[in-house]
């Protein structure tokens, strides 16, 4: 007979609870009173499991702020180390007099005194800086500088908002897995590093509209996102192997042409009338050199030799496509087809690892893609702790060098561990991923008998093109209609390992 939580009419019958299923996540549920019981009614209240995750996303916004507070009062403004010993830099409020909008300069049309003659981000950035700026009070340069950052700060929250509730609405039953995301401490160390969050909050919107078999608006937010950062454009990938197996070429072709298209409104007038200063994003991605957070920095600062930047981009872009071409192999040969999520963490996972660069904002593209691939508490929080010791340790070494002959922060040998911790964490987060995909039955997503939440079109849709005799071409799930023994891929009386 169901129970109580399974007939009411205040809440949807099939949302899965955390705390049901995760120890991790009903360990933590004792700080506020413990795991819901069965007679709990979750959404009697105006708060719904979404407005709940949106709040918490807005609350530990808050609380990065407030980690920003010593280098907002002073830190950013009297020299170089303090910003760096209170792990509170960022970019922005630097960028509004190194890039031209305290001067009032237009980006990539007005030439920018100095090395950087214009302003280096991909165009709708460039857009999100320029409206910052006009809603930026006048005053001395230091208070222009902080209310920039305020500015930014609070734009940047609205996207916070937006990422939080594409991503917990995106698998219909599995709401409460977007606090991975809200609560996640690498989140709300590094959201106000940079104007990152523009493009994760419209790839996120991107994957809820796949997830509800809208292929034109994925296209067109696919393509907006490409606009703020590149990474999103890998998204289309994943979606290309998988319509490949599952036959869904209309609507691959759809978001495509989607993307295609709201990428150049965004662009197109500025390669017309201002080409030389749309094209530097990617001359100046061309042009640089090793950075940090890059095995490639480990392995120049070991060796003590340097490695020309050609020689890099041709390693890094041959890597990437090679590694590319593994999961598009493994998708077509995996015995079930995989999630859209699980292969979209694993390809901006790849294009990060092998990059010449892993600033410590880029844990905000994996986020969300990695909660909607692997939401597990245990695996997600030994990720952000590789994450945020990596946070740390960049800051502390940047003090270290700039400290003079004080030597104070984290030598070269310590930040070097730091790279290959952070580095270790997002392998081992692929390699869960990748694990998931060669034994479905440990994807706690479909454990249940989900296809596939997140895959619109794809949830559920009969193979066509497989490889390998191991691959199934029809759909198969835990829920069976036919009669005698189900199969399933995991019960609630017999949980799937993880």
């Amino acid at each position: 007979m169901p129970s109580a939580e399974e007939t009411s009419v205040h809440q949807e019958p099939s949302v899965v609870r955390p705390t049901h299923q995760d120890e991790v996540a009903a360990a933590g549920s004792e700080l506020i009173g413990g795991r819901s019981g069965r007679w709990a009614r979750l959404g009697s209240t105006a708060l719904t499991p979404v407005g709940a995750v949106a709040l918490v996303a807005i609350g530990m916004f808050a609380l990065g702020m407030v980690q920003k507070l010593p280098c907002y009062n002073w830190a950013w403004f009297r020299g170089a180390g303090s910003q760096y010993t209170h792990a509170c830099y960022s970019d922005i409020p630097h960028l509004f007099a190194g890039r031209g909008f305290a001067e009032g300069l237009v980006p990539y049309f007005d030439r920018l005194p100095g090395d950087m003659q214009f302003l280096e981000y991909p165009v709708l950035t460039g857009v999100f800086m320029q409206i910052a700026a006009w809603f930026t009070p006048g005053g001395s340069i230091q208070e222009q500088e902080q209310a920039y950052w305020l500015v930014n700060a609070g734009m940047l929250m609205i996207c916070t908002a937006v990422m939080a509730v594409c991503v917990a609405r995106t698998h219909r039953r599995r709401p409460w897995d977007g606090l991975l995301v809200a609560l996640a401490p690498a989140f709300a160390l590094t959201a106000t590093i940079n104007w990152d969050l523009l493009a994760v909050a419209l790839t996120a919107a991107a994957m809820l509209m796949w997830s509800r078999s809208r292929p034109l608006a994925f296209g067109i937010l696919i393509g907006l996102a490409t606009a703020a950062k590149l990474y999103p454009v890998f998204l289309l990938g994943p979606v290309f192997v998988l319509c490949w197996r599952a036959g869904k070429w209309r609507e691959f072709s759809v978001a495509t042409l989607g993307a295609a298209g709201s990428w150049l409104v965004v662009n197109l007038p500025v390669m017309v009338f201002a080409p030389e200063g749309w094209k530097k994003f990617y001359t100046f991605s061309q042009e640089r050199s090793i950075d940090f957070g890059s095995f490639w920095l480990v392995i120049t600062q070991r060796s003590g030799e340097s490695i020309e930047v050609s020689t890099v981009n041709t390693v890094s872009t041959l890597a990437t496509v090679g590694l590319c071409a593994a999961i598009g192999a493994l998708t077509l040969m995996a015995p079930r087809r995989p999630r859209f999520a699980q292969l979209a963490f694993l390809v901006v996972a790849v294009f990060i690892l092998v990059n010449k660069v892993y600033s410590p904002q880029y844990v905000l593209w994996l986020i969300p893609l990695a909660v909607l691939a692997r939401p597990r508490w245990r695996d997600f929080l030994i990720w952000q702790a590789c994450e945020v010791m990596y946070f740390l340790g960049i800051w502390m070494y940047l003090a270290y060098t700039t400290s003079g002959d004080k030597h104070q922060g984290l030598p070269t040998e310590g930040y070097q561990l730091a790279i290959v911790l952070h580095l270790l964490g997002t392998l081992y987060l692929c390699a869960v991923v990748v694990r998931d995909i060669l034994m479905p039955e440990r994807d706690v997503v479909r454990r249940d008998g989900s296809d596939d939440p997140s895959g619109g079109v794809l949830d559920g849709a009969e193979d066509v093109f497989v490889l390998g005799h191991g691959a199934a071409h029809p759909p198969r799930h835990a829920a069976l209609t036919e009669a005698g023994p189900r199969v399933e891929w995991g019960t609630a009386g017999t949980p799937a390992a993880d």
